[in-house]
């Protein structure tokens, strides 16, 4: 093994922004479950230096101001899942690398120098003004770039040098759809509250209603406005609200058939990124973040199964027991390792709140109230009609 000094020595020759780049492909790895030897050592020093000089790729000012509209929508972790309407904040720093040496090099180039003086001199509107124009240019390239198969094709190649995330193409063409959007993105946030503890009934009408509005014209984007939504909740599974509440009826198909049925998958795509918060909690014996990381996921699982009739018969159900099984295995794996009483708490039916009396009887309220609302919604028409 080459010792850590040389490897220190080495990394040390790199460019700072090389640097950045390396621990966020680091943490990347790690937080996908990769064992890469010495990692831990390297990325401790690579943190400690980036706080020194408050400096990373991914915070570089430049940089920064060009990903700003889309910071609502960037995940920490490294998602290997399509995540839809959001972006792996570890695909920016690779993205950004690739904007700036094979996409528009002379562009960005230029971009930087501008950047710079602007921000020196504390001019915040004409730095904002000089990246709009740049997103603007980055965003009308990419739409020619992934026009066609072979363009497709060698940005695939191209980013392959940057990142081994198989998540990184995917985001490329997320960026380009955030962006054209970009303004009216702004402007549906701003309309949202700033937070929505209970998202009952007159909520979901109101955030339907503007939902609605904002995909008259940006239909391709809706999916990072539901993700402004989900920004919102404190309970995030209740997104699923915004496609239950529009079906016909509570089963699945018909769920799927709304407007807002991508709502559902997206669940699923936090699930998926619990797990692997789960797994970075286990790992670091963080037990008392992991049961509170464990109650959420049985507690999105158990809404899921319960207000979607038909929902274990469904591709959704199907997946959610794969994510389940999953998090199961490695949850015994990792428990595994600490004294019983420990891994007592970490125990899934002393986690699952839904197996109480009380859970039960909400289930049961939960039914009744949609039973109550749709028979108040067929007396509605009969009474229109």
């Amino acid at each position: 093994m080459i010792p850590a000094e040389r490897i220190w020595d080495f990394l040390q020759r790199l460019t700072p922004q090389t640097r950045g780049f390396l621990l966020s492909e680091l943490e990347r790895l790690e937080t996908c479950g990769v064992d890469v030897p010495g990692s831990a050592d390297i990325q401790a020093k690579l943190r400690a230096e980036f706080r020194k000089d408050g400096s990373t790729l991914n915070r570089a000012s430049p940089s920064r101001h060009f990903f700003a509209p889309l910071e609502a929508l960037l995940v920490d972790g490294a998602p290997e899942h399509p995540n839809s309407g959001r972006i792996a904040r570890s695909s920016v720093a690779p993205i950004w690398e690739w904007i700036s040496r094979d996409l528009l090099p002379t562009m960005a180039r230029d971009y930087n120098t501008q950047m710079k003086d602007l921000i020196a001199a504390d001019k915040q509107r004409e730095a904002q003004q000089a990246a709009s124009i740049f997103q603007t240019k980055v965003t009308k390239s990419l739409e020619g770039v992934l026009a066609s198969p072979e363009g497709a094709a060698q940005v695939r190649t191209k980013l392959a040098a940057y990142t081994a995330s198989p998540a990184a193409y995917g985001d490329v063409a997320k960026i380009m759809g955030a962006l054209r959007a970009r303004e009216a993105l702004a402007k549906f946030d701003d309309a949202l509250p700033a937070r929505i503890a209970k998202f009952e009934d007159p909520q979901v009408a109101k955030i339907t209603a503007l939902l609605d509005t904002f995909r008259k014209k940006n239909a391709p984007a809706v999916p990072f406005a539901l993700a402004l939504v989900a920004n919102r909740l404190k309970t995030p599974w209740q997104l699923i609200r915004l496609a239950t509440k529009a079906a016909r009826t509570k089963k699945a198909a018909d769920v799927a058939a709304t407007p807002y049925g991508i709502s559902v998958p997206m669940v699923l795509d936090q699930l998926e990124d619990r797990r692997l918060a789960l797994r970075m909690a286990l790992k670091h014996n963080r037990i008392v973040n992991a049961r509170e990381i464990l109650v959420e996921i049985y507690d999105t699982e158990y809404a899921l199964q319960v207000r979607i009739d038909e929902f274990e018969d469904s591709e959704w159900g199907a997946r959610l027991r794969a994510i389940m099984e999953a998090i199961a295995t490695m949850v015994e794996a990792e428990v595994s390792r600490f004294p019983p009483d420990v891994g007592h708490v970490l125990h899934s039916r002393s986690l699952r709140s839904h197996h109480s009396l009380s859970g039960r009887l909400t289930h049961l309220a939960w039914k009744g109230r949609d039973a109550f609302n749709d028979s108040a919604a067929f007396c509605r028409k009969l009474i229109g009609s």
